[in-house]
């Protein structure tokens, strides 16, 4: 009877285990993607794919850029913990731990920042074929496609499943070398960007940029020309 018993109790024990874990990932699954929250004078975004997150603030009526923040994001349910690698407007914060506790339901997220609450409206999931958060490794100079590994210096682009944002940075240092984004579709080969903020240069945003792109052994391949009217030709892959 005790042995039956003990074999009871560890079945029970390790669905109990099951449903935690499978609880925690779909939590961390659904809180993936994009969401928006209006200010008074401007509108924020905050992204979350790959356990990494980027939130910018700006105003996309004045073509004006506030900030943007961002760093590595692991979510257990009920908060969320990591390590920020920029900050546009603090550089000491970088290399910091941050801690917020979130609840969420549905398409509604509520974090308490700074003693105030957050409200935050569902815009994706982050669950299309360019979702993620990606680095560039490859790019193609005089013919011949140049291999990168980025370190402490590089470009990073956060995808979720409508919106983009790539960003300059260097982690060692706190320096920030700008940053764009806004919203993207990428359907039969073919990825179109549309800008709304862009930190360095305000007459980029509303314009539209379009590229052909690929994903090749899980490494997407971007060509095209940039904004400036040169071809360019991009391999980025997942962090």
């Amino acid at each position: 009877m005790d042995e039956l018993f003990k074999v009871h109790a560890m079945k029970i024990l390790k669905l109990s285990l099951i449903t935690i874990i499978f609880s925690v990932s779909l939590s961390a699954q659904d809180f993936a993607g994009a969401w928006m929250r209006k200010l008074d004078t401007a509108v924020q975004y905050l992204t979350i794919v790959d356990h990494y997150f980027v939130v910018t603030t700006f105003d996309l009526e004045g073509k004006k850029f506030f900030q943007t923040r961002g760093g590595t994001a692991l979510m257990d349910g009920k908060k969320i913990t990591g390590i920020i690698e920029f900050n546009t407007t603090n550089k000491s914060e970088v290399k910091s731990n941050y801690s917020f506790s979130y609840t969420f339901q549905k398409k509604d997220l509520k974090m308490p920042i700074d003693g105030i609450t957050t409200n935050w409206t569902w815009i994706d999931d982050g669950n299309t074929g360019l979702a993620g958060n990606w680095k560039i490794t490859g790019r193609m100079q005089d013919g011949k496609m140049i291999a990168m590994n980025p370190g402490a210096r590089k470009t990073i682009k956060v995808m979720s499943g409508s919106r983009f944002q790539w960003t300059a940075i260097n982690t060692d240092t706190g320096e920030f070398f700008g940053t764009g984004g806004g919203r993207y579709t990428f359907e039969n080969g073919k990825y179109s960007e549309h800008i709304e903020f862009f930190s360095r240069d305000a007459t980029r945003v509303g314009s539209s940029l379009g590229f052909n792109a690929e994903i090749k052994d899980g490494n997407w391949h971007h060509s095209g020309n940039s904004s400036k009217g040169d071809p360019i030709y991009e391999v980025w892959s997942r962090k």
